[in-house]
Parts: structure tokens; sequence; C-alpha cells
């Protein structure tokens, strides 16, 4: 039975007291106090690995605490596994999907209900959440093939059908375009107002000041800030995640291009479908410049930037590519790692299609310890497993990867998709960095402004059109939405 705090009570809806957790020598989180009040929003921030994700994984049972205790509406409540979460009303929505890509959306959100299974149930509950919530799903749509941006809508929409009072959401618009983004906070904002509760974890502090009634920060597994947003500035909560003061990383002019690298002419790709994505796209692209690729989800961008990658065939159109090219997919755990294998076997596998004979380990070895070293990847040496880094890290590792080697062309998806303020800025640096030295580099981000702060020229996709736009937020945005 789900607790509910007694009238008038100011008992939190959600209260972690004294919380300590250590894997191995490291102390993730120390001592750590946290409280939700009901029918607010709680921004709970902080770097890459600051302790954020185990402390709400704490809360939902996916983690023991090695002490401390978690009450619900005022009453001591044991929570060791996700099901004694959900018991207690708290739903958790992770950054990283837990679908089952072979089931369809309604068997996805049926599974781990009870008694009789009821398609036609789970169907109308897909229905019923879509239309209060704004994040429409087909039920018979199979979740493996629903783009990121409707895989994360189904993660939300499982949380919201078990009577969920606190819902816990981990970067949840990190893969959403900007309307859809708008849409989701705005349906948080009446959740909470309704007397429910929500713990917002993001790295996205116009996110957190524009719609938190409280803010939290952790670093290095412990609070060093809890306030009211309505008293912060987004320069104060910075400097809060960070302990120091980290500028905006501006965007220097641009370097002098070069030869052209990519053409496309009358260039036509398919989905995994056989239809058609994109359509007569014309551009080129030259050595040394960014072109920022800006679209809703699902407008056709992930087929084009597979093409221009390698990754996807060409139906019609003549497409010209360099031979060495860099590809950083939006989905590092499920088109950029083998979690499970070490990061010199991740190494490894870049070009292992094209490759023949008995691999030099010692050779790969040295080099992944070098690419450790230059792009500053932490958390890991050359033997551990990939999913031991954190998200940010994992990233730069990635990014490392396929700059080995100084590729003709870099095509990246959502390259900061889920960091932080200081790996983003890595990010981008890079980026800017391989341009610099005479790489094309095309770059999707669904933050609009990630892209106008990089790119020199800016394509938009819309409805398989792709149209070349003045680099203007205004103009872009009506181009997204089909008005040029």
């Amino acid at each position: 039975m789900i607790p509910l705090a007694a009238p008038g009570s100011d008992a939190p809806a959600l209260s972690l007291s004294n919380i300590s957790k250590r894997f191995g020598a490291v102390a993730a989180l120390d001592d750590v106090s946290f409280a939700v009040r009901a029918g607010t929003v709680h921004a709970l921030v902080g770097e890459n690995g600051a302790g954020k994700t185990t402390l709400m994984r704490v809360a939902f049972g996916l983690i023991a605490a090695d002490a401390g205790r978690i009450s619900v509406a005022g009453i001591d409540w044991r929570i060791s596994s996700a099901a004694d979460a959900i018991a207690a009303g708290i739903g958790m929505v992770h950054q990283h999907f837990t679908n089952v890509p072979a089931m369809t959306v309604a068997e996805n959100v049926a599974l781990g209900g009870h008694g009789r299974l009821s398609m036609a149930d789970a169907s109308r509950r897909v229905a019923e959440i879509g239309a209060r919530s704004g994040l429409a799903l087909d039920p018979t749509a199979r979740a493996g093939d629903l783009p990121v941006g409707g895989q994360q809508r189904l993660e939300i929409v499982k949380a919201l059908t078990r009577d969920t009072r606190t819902l816990i959401l981990d970067e949840p618009t990190a893969v959403l375009a900007p309307t859809e983004a708008g849409e989701l906070l705005r349906w948080l904002r009446r959740f909470a107002d309704d007397g429910n509760s929500v713990v917002l974890i993001t790295h996205k502090l116009h996110e957190a000041l524009g719609i938190a009634d409280d803010i939290t920060v952790l670093r290095r597994g412990r609070v060093v800030l809890r306030a009211n947003a309505s008293t912060m500035t987004p320069e104060g909560l910075a400097n809060a995640m960070l302990g120091e003061d980290l500028s905006a990383d501006a965007n220097p002019e641009q370097s002098p291009v070069g030869r052209v690298v990519v053409t496309a002419v009358g260039v036509d790709v398919l989905d995994d479908r056989g239809l058609t994505a994109v359509r007569n796209v014309n551009l080129s692209i030259r050595a040394g410049e960014i072109v920022g690729i800006a679209a809703i989800e699902g407008a056709g961008q992930k087929e084009l930037l597979r093409a221009l990658g390698g990754r996807a065939r060409v139906a019609k159109g003549d497409l010209t590519l360099p031979t060495s090219i860099g590809f950083v997919p939006e989905d590092r755990h499920r088109d950029a790692l083998v979690l499970g294998f070490s990061l010199t076997e991740n190494i490894a596998l870049k070009g292992s299609g094209d490759r023949r004979g008995r691999l030099a380990v010692g050779e790969i070895r040295e080099r992944a310890a070098a690419l450790l070293e230059n792009f500053d990847v932490r958390g890991g040496d050359v033997g551990s497993a990939a999913r031991k880094l954190s998200g940010g890290n994992q990233q730069k590792f990635v990014l490392a990867r396929e700059l080995d080697g100084a590729p003709e062309l870099l095509v990246v998806e959502n390259p900061t998709r889920g960091l932080d303020i200081r790996a983003s800025a890595a990010i981008r640096e890079r980026l800017r960095k391989a341009a610099s030295a005479g790489a094309a580099v095309v770059m999707y981000s669904s933050d609009l402004d990630e892209v106008l702060a990089l790119a020199s020229r800016v394509f938009v996709v819309h409805g398989g059109n792709t149209i070349e736009c003045a680099p203007d937020r205004d103009r872009v945005g009506l181009a997204m939405l089909g008005f040029e």
C-alpha cells in the first residue's frame, strides 16, 4: 500500500537520511541526506560521477546503501528492491533504456504486472497516459523500432502506469527535441502541482532553474548545496557543481576551410523498413568546418547521418565520402561500446570488419593507454570494462577511438547527451580541435543551442527534406517545424 502523509503533515514525500555507499575504495555517497517535498519538483544536479544516480538507485532499491535510512511520507520504509520502491509509490525513469526491444510498447508496459495478462488493458493504459502527458505512443509498435526519443517516452509511460506518487527521472530530456522536452517539463510541473513529487536529475541548468522548486547539488558524493531554485543563478549553480568558476566555452572563430570532403547530389536514403527517410539531399562539406544538422525526432536525420558516416545504403543519387571516417552514435551503449569488453578490446573493435589476421594486442593496448591519457578518460585503465566508466568518460572514450588516426570526416550524434557541464565542454572542444586539425565535422544535437554554438553552417531536416538554413535560432526553429 502506498503511504500517504497525514493531512497537514510536513513530512517529505521521500527522504533519504545519512546515506553512505562505497564501491571498493571509492566513496560514492558520503553521509548524504536528501528530501523532496510533496507537490514539488526537486532538481538533483552535479558532475558525472558526483553520486546523483547512485543516490536515486538507492531510493529505488537497485543499490543497497551501506548506511542510512529511507522514509516515504514520514514512514520508515525498507526498500531493498525495485518492487519495494514501486509499492511505496516511487517510480524511476533511467537514463539508459530498459525496454525489451523485441516486445511491443503495450507488452513492455505490461511487464511486471500482476494477474492475467490483458493486452487490451495495457494498450488502453498506454493511450490514457499518452493523452494525459502528451507522450503518445503506438501500443502495437515494437520497442526496438522506436527512435531514441520514442524509447525514452516509453520509459516514462512505464513508470506512470504504476500509481507513482514520487517520480525520479534521470536526464529525461537528453534525447528529446526542444518541443518534446518543453511538453514533458510542463507535464512534470502539472504532475507535481497535483500533489505528487518529482526528482529531476539533469545537467541542463536552465531546466533545473526553470521548473524546480528546490535544488540539491552533489559533488564527489557529498551534498554541497541545498537551495530554493528562485534564489539561484546559472553561474552560482555551475560553480557549486564544479567547485570552481568554469566559464562558458565560447565559440571561437572558425578555422579556414579546405578541400571538399563530402559531396551529396540527389541522394535518397532508406530507413530500416525500406521506406525513403530523406530524399534529394544536395550538400557539400569541406575540411576544417563544422556543419550542424538540426531536426525534430524522426525527421530523417538519423538516416542522413548514417549515410554520411558510411553506415547506411544510398538508394538513389551520388554520395562521395572519404576513406577514413569516424562515427559517434547517440546511443553509446547500444551502438558504440560492448560494455563487458575491456577498453583495449573496445579500441580493437574499430575497423574490425576490414582487418584480417592476428591482432597486435600489445600495440592496441599501448594505443588505448595513450588515448585514455590524451583525452583525460578517467575511472578505469586499459583493462577495465567499459561499463565501469561514467557516462561522460564513456563518451570521451568513444570520441577518442573515433578520432584515432585523424579521420578525414567525423560524424557525431548528440555528442553531449546526458553529460555534465565540464564533460560537455570537453567534448565540444575536441570537436573544434578536430575541425582545426583539418577534419570535416558533421554533428547533430537535439539541443539546438549546441548546434548553433558549434556549427558555421546548418542544415535542417524536416519531413525527409534537407535545406541549408542561416544559423539563426528563430529561423532554424521554424524550419525544423516545416516553416521555411
